[in-house]
């Protein structure tokens, strides 16, 4: 028997967009420069632009299409307090999204951890949903693993980890880091930006006031 759609709630990693008064043009730049350093990560990428500093006088009907051009997909709008630049949103498609905090939940009952024994390959995708992820091998470049909350890997991260991938603060451990691309809750690092001397050691990623911090671990 066949069945109706279904309409449910979800969450999935976004990538946010914070525009500064009116400048389109250096903001069209800033993203191809991302897009061009990690084509794998960015390209297709949802993308929200946050409007809390922007000038009313904003051209979002032109920052749409710059967007749709480098290869990105942009999707709605939030933090949009200026009625013009909300009917601006509307007019060029963009959905206008609430940025309100959610109420707080009920406690949960704990997930226990997602467990992958095997080397992630390159091109292979690994989520585990609402819940922490230990990967008892290595992470090959190409491949992506992704957690609601943090990852634990214990050979050799060369490809991408994203971990709070639901916006929630979370960690990333690993014993050799090579990684192409590290994030958490959003916030990211480009294997240029991470620091020479983490390179090939056992570190922790940490987020604090929405920044990336690396630390060493010295176990031996």
């Amino acid at each position: 028997m066949s069945q109706t759609p279904d309409l449910k709630g979800s969450s999935f990693p976004l990538t946010v967009l914070h525009m500064y008064e009116h400048n389109t043009d250096s903001a069209i730049s800033y993203l191809d420069e991302k897009v061009a350093k990690a084509p794998a990560f960015f390209k297709s990428a949802p993308v929200v632009i946050n409007l809390s500093q922007a000038n009313a006088d904003l051209d979002l009907t032109r920052l749409k299409q710059g967007i749709i051009n480098i290869g990105m997909v942009p999707v709605g709008v939030t933090e949009c307090t200026n009625k013009h630049l909300e009917k601006a949103a509307r007019e060029a498609g963009l959905a206008v999204m609430s940025g309100t905090q959610r109420p707080d939940k009920a406690p949960v009952a704990i997930t226990p951890s997602k467990i992958v024994r095997n080397p992630v390959r390159s091109g292979q995708q690994i989520y585990a949903k609402d819940c922490d992820l230990i990967i008892l091998s290595h992470v090959s470049a190409g491949a992506e693993v992704i957690a609601d909350g943090s990852i634990h890997i214990y050979g050799t991260l060369r490809g991408r980890a994203l971990a709070g991938a639901n916006g929630q603060s979370a960690s990333i451990i690993c014993h050799n880091m090579q990684a192409e691309l590290v994030s958490i809750a959003g916030n990211y690092w480009l294997s240029e930006q991470i620091e020479s001397h983490y390179w090939g050691e056992q570190v922790i990623l940490s987020l604090t006031d929405q920044t990336l911090h690396c630390d060493l671990l010295n176990i031996k």
